[in-house]
Formats: C-alpha cells, structure tokens, sequence
C-alpha cells in the first residue's frame, strides 16, 4: 500500500462523544481512494461502493492520520481499491490501525455515463 493523504485532526471534526466523526474518516477514504485511482491513469471517477468499514479504535483530536491505498483491481470501467486508515497520537506515541475498507469507483465522462479506463502506470516518485 503507498501512501494516498494524511491528516492532523482538528476540533471541528469531532462528535458528541468528543472524537473525530466517523462520517469524516469515510470521507477521508474516499479522498484517499481516488487519490489511488488518479495515480493509475484514471480521470473523473465516481464512488460506487464503499464495502464494510468497521471503526477498530476511536480517532482524537490532535492524532495524524494516514491513508494507505492500492488497487487490487482495474476493469473496463471500474477500479477496485483497498485503503487502510492509521492514526498517529505523536505526543503519546501510540500509533493504531482505526480501520481498512475496499472502495469501488467507475470512470465516467462529463455527463455521467461510465468510459473506459486508459491505465497508465504511476510515475516512479508517485506517491500512490
């Protein structure tokens, strides 16, 4: 998995319970996913799957959070990609996998309708 984003968590991101929303870590994933799916050559992608993301340990304020990401699959439209979400407490130093998921994207053109991929591999240096 390379390197897709990554985060310091800020106070605006937190829910009632005083940790970082969970809405924010799907979103994240989403960034992250398609992060990955542009490094391969893809242009305009849409999200049409996000499968079974299981929260493992909570997210603070103030933690860094890394997105890893691969694709694990390239079909004529649609690609599929797994990240894995880590959070980084560098006062403490405790570090902790919070959660991995697989993501599916279709590339579609300016109107919405799915277009095949033209893959392309990532320059050396990319960082996903």
């Amino acid at each position: 998995m390379q390197p897709a984003i990554r985060v310091l968590m800020m106070p605006r991101d937190t829910n009632a319970h005083g940790t970082i929303f969970g809405g924010h870590i799907l979103s994240l994933l989403d960034q992250a996913g398609a992060v990955a799916a542009h490094a391969i050559g893809a242009r305009k992608v849409v999200t049409v799957a996000i499968r079974e993301v299981v929260f493992k340990e909570p997210v603070h304020v103030g933690d860094i959070v890394s997105l890893y990401a691969e694709v694990t699959q390239v079909g004529t439209t649609s690609l599929t990609i797994r990240v894995r979400v880590e959070a980084h407490d560098p006062i403490g130093g405790r570090s902790v996998e919070v959660t991995t998921a697989e993501l599916v994207y279709v590339q579609v053109d300016d109107r919405g309708r799915p277009v095949p991929i033209q893959r392309t591999l990532p320059p050396r240096d990319a960082e996903c």
